[in-house]
């Protein structure tokens, strides 16, 4: 008699880090369904989806995904895990943890730490109490007064938005009186901004480090992994295009501390920037979900999906610690191919980018038709606004 397969539901599967999902486990003789709010979607056009579905949008329509995952669960047969990469969805697929539990383990963090490590000013906040490393930071609310503001700053800084995704609402300010129409303009649509000193660019003009983990529900860490992003798009700070898997221990012991002392549970990327000026590593921010650039740490030998799914079925999971470092990863299109467009034009980038990496996010041959799926992505993007605002966040 045949062992019964693991099933797995992939959401929002627009995303290279479900397309990467989806791969490893599929690799691993998962029956895998990839789903999102449209059928052109990368992950969907992967050999390793057994079963492809369409469903309401989480954002727009949290009622309507709800209830149409509710009875995926019940008609299904079961999951052993449902899989969200998107900080949305899993905020909330949190929010109705109640209503997933007869169904399906969840080993993501609640809503209320999740919504505060998304916030910035919060988190930079909660970092500096406990002596974690962080920029300069100077926070604003109701009561700032942009005289006063002015009077404390010093250039150049960054004001950042307290909750944004990628590089969305950042500007660089390099002169004292551009101050104040940049802080209105990101104020506007981002109320009260944090303001942080400017941490110069590395001297190789590579970005700075990631650290990835998972945590069990014990608030225990059973996976990291560290890697070095190497090229970003825009150039200014961006998605990583080009990152490669490095020992950072340094930064591992703080990331994993910071999550112990947040009680973490699940999965969380803690990204970093190496000061030049001391070399010592700044806090940026945390990302409370899986990572743009997943597919990197499965290659090296720490496969988060998978270890989502024991912690799932399983209740724990035997950590993970060793991984293959000098692996390269890269996101050729468009972004790697952007970037190359974008940076300064001379034989050293080009030749950096014609060098060969060990994989690509969604370039593959044993399973070639997901470009197909990011090219005909395009087309809901261009008609919804939902998908629009997406793309260029």
């Amino acid at each position: 008699m045949s062992q019964k397969r693991p099933r797995v539901l992939v959401l929002d599967g627009m995303w290279n880090k479900s397309l990467a999902a989806v791969r490893s486990l599929g690799e691993r003789g998962f029956d895998v369904t990839a789903a999102e709010k449209t059928r052109f979607a990368t992950a969907l056009f992967s050999r390793y989806a057994t079963k492809k579905l369409v469903y309401p949008s989480p954002t727009a329509s949290p009622d309507g995904f709800m209830q149409w995952l509710l009875t995926e669960l019940k008609k299904s047969g079961g999951y052993d895990l449902v899989l969200p990469t998107e900080l949305s969805t899993q905020l909330l697929l949190a929010k109705n943890q109640d209503k997933l539990k007869p169904f399906v383990g969840f080993p993501f963090p609640g809503v209320a730490l999740t919504e505060n490590v998304h916030d910035k000013g919060w988190l930079m906040r909660f970092a500096q109490e406990r002596g974690y490393p962080t920029p300069e930071t100077i926070y604003t609310d109701e009561s700032s007064d942009i005289g006063e503001l002015i009077k404390k700053i010093s250039c150049p800084l960054v004001i950042k938005p307290r909750e944004s995704s990628g590089s969305r609402g950042i500007e660089y300010v390099n002169k004292r009186e551009d101050f104040e129409e940049s802080f209105a303009r990101v104020h506007k649509s981002y109320p009260y901004p944090i303001i942080q000193e400017y941490i110069p660019p590395a001297t190789d003009g590579s970005g700075g480090f990631g650290v990835g983990a998972l945590f069990n529900y014990d608030h225990e860490p059973r996976a990291s992994f560290v890697y070095k992003r190497l090229r970003e798009y825009p150039v200014s700070g961006g998605p990583s295009t080009l990152r490669e898997s490095v020992r950072y221990d340094e930064l591992r012991e703080i990331a994993i501390g910071i999550l112990k002392e947040l009680k973490w549970v699940g999965p969380a990327m803690v990204e970093f920037k190496i000061d030049p000026r001391d070399g010592s590593p700044k806090l940026l921010e945390i990302n409370p979900r899986l990572w743009g650039s997943l597919k990197l740490a499965i290659l090296s030998g720490v496969d988060f999906p998978y270890l989502l799914y024991k912690l799932a079925a399983d209740g724990d999971v035997k950590a993970v610690t060793d991984y293959r470092v000098g692996v390269r990863c890269r996101w050729l299109i468009p972004g790697d191919l952007m970037h190359l467009l974008s940076a300064k034009k001379n034989m050293k980038n080009l030749l950096d980018f014609l060098r060969p990496s060990d994989g690509d996010d969604i370039l593959s041959l044993k399973d070639p038709m997901p470009i197909l799926g990011r090219f005909s992505s395009l087309f809901p993007f261009l008609l919804d606004k939902e998908m629009r605002r997406l793309l260029f966040r």
